[in-house]
């Protein structure tokens, strides 16, 4: 159980510190996104606005424009600037001067789509032609906006009036710097939170001392007092013989001899589930499970007749393994008790006994009252009962479900409850 217990807490550590992770992670990179999209949506702004104009100032940048291409007429400075700079929502100004440091290209048309200006000054990866191109694709396109082939491009109308004016802003740098930070931010997370396992591990063992100190003094109470009481059972059984024995049975004789056997009988079960809590004794020895089962199914049958229930048996042959003898009769004991004191009189009850590969279903079902989902969850718990009827009058402990399910969990196995139209089955998967 402790190491059970220190699994649960390791997974959920880790569970809060990988949401956080991803969280933090998920934020740094989204700002990243939208900080590098607005800026270049802003910066293609900028660009649109001026009609490329850190290029066409030609004069006062010492430019030199081929002698084939129709320039513009020049245009007052106070058209084609934007004096003000642009601030993103990080704050940051989008300057002419950065503009300028931006890698793009700008073409003119005319309504006619014949090109009447290609400015490709401001990078070296594009010709003129391959920008005729790349202009007459998009124009193609219909689109006032969008990308191509790693280019952002805008599409406005000129502002002498004569034509449209392309612009495109190479993007593809800012699509690796995108991921070169989820990569390096990514590496980072993976490698916090392999530490943080580490840390985690180390430390789970110091969290969960005093729980599991708690746990052993129960465990050691339990046992020392499930010793103790039998001896004082042991006597008054024995004094209830020889009280009998010289007065005959009578009624108080009786309910005293049936309150000491039901202790007797609670103790011993309390006892067998700290040991299964414990880690129980495994077996090494496979053994025919289907005898056994059957063996264990037949002990059952005169309190089923008495109920006048039916056993219907569904069992493979000769299904094979590695549990103990003791363990699987008193795991199929508890749930055909269960059944048989559950279940109404004149029905049935269904034992199935299943191997698939190397899987193993068992279950027993029967016909029962109403449960809820909540119900069923907690029925493996010690002295829990659903309803009034199921009380201290039907013969049970109320913790031998709980002794069913630290047997399965013993050997790696998983008991589940379902309930569906009336019927309840109990379920063990090996």
């Amino acid at each position: 159980m402790i190491k059970t217990l220190q699994k649960k807490f390791i997974f959920t550590a880790m569970t809060a510190i990988t949401i956080l992770i991803i969280v933090i992670l998920g934020v740094v990179n989204i700002l990243n996104y939208v900080r590098i999209k607005e800026e270049n949506a802003h910066m293609l702004d900028m660009l649109v606005q001026n009609e490329g104009m850190p290029s066409f100032n030609n004069l006062e940048n010492g430019m030199n424009v081929p002698d084939d291409i129709h320039q513009p007429p020049n245009k007052p400075q106070d058209d084609i600037k934007d004096k003000e700079p642009k601030i993103d929502f990080f704050g940051n100004h989008i300057t002419e001067d950065s503009a300028m440091s931006a890698r793009f290209f700008v073409v003119k048309m005319s309504y006619g789509n014949e090109i009447v200006y290609v400015d490709v000054n401001h990078i070296s990866s594009v010709t003129e032609k391959e920008a005729e191109k790349y202009a007459k694709d998009i124009i193609n396109t219909g689109k006032k906006s969008g990308v191509e082939d790693g280019f952002l491009y805008r599409v406005e109308e000129s502002k002498d009036g004569q034509g449209r004016t392309i612009v495109c802003l190479y993007n593809s740098g800012q699509n690796r710097n995108i991921l070169w930070v989820l990569m390096v931010s990514g590496g980072i997370g993976i490698t916090s939170w392999l530490l943080m396992l580490i840390i985690v591990f180390l430390l789970s063992k110091r969290a969960i001392k005093p729980i599991a100190e708690n746990i052993d003094k129960q465990k050691t109470f339990v046992t020392d007092a499930g010793h103790e009481i039998k001896t004082p059972l042991a006597i008054i059984l024995a004094n209830i013989d020889a009280m009998e024995l010289h007065n005959g049975e009578n009624k108080w004789s009786k309910n005293i001899r049936n309150q000491t056997d039901r202790l007797s009988g609670l103790m011993k079960n309390l006892l067998a589930l700290s040991r299964m809590e414990e880690g129980g004794i495994k077996a090494d020895v496979e053994i025919n499970l289907s005898q056994i089962v059957e063996e264990t199914v037949d002990c059952f049958v005169e309190s089923a007749e008495k109920k006048e229930i039916k056993l219907c048996k569904d069992i493979d042959s000769d299904v094979k393994y590695i549990i103990a003898e003791n363990h699987i009769q008193e795991l199929v004991s508890v749930l055909m008790d269960n059944a048989i004191k559950y279940s109404p009189n004149e029905k049935k009850i269904n034992i199935l006994l299943k191997q698939k590969g190397k899987n193993i279903r068992l279950s027993i079902s029967n016909h029962c009252k109403e449960i809820s989902k909540e119900e069923l969850g907690k029925l493996f718990d010690r002295f829990y009962r659903t309803d009034s009827a199921r009380t201290y009058q039907n013969g049970g402990y109320g913790i031998g479900l709980s002794v069913a399910r630290a047997i399965v969990e013993n050997y790696k196995g998983n008991i589940d409850a379902k309930y569906e139209e009336g019927l309840i089955t109990f379920e063990v998967t090996l």
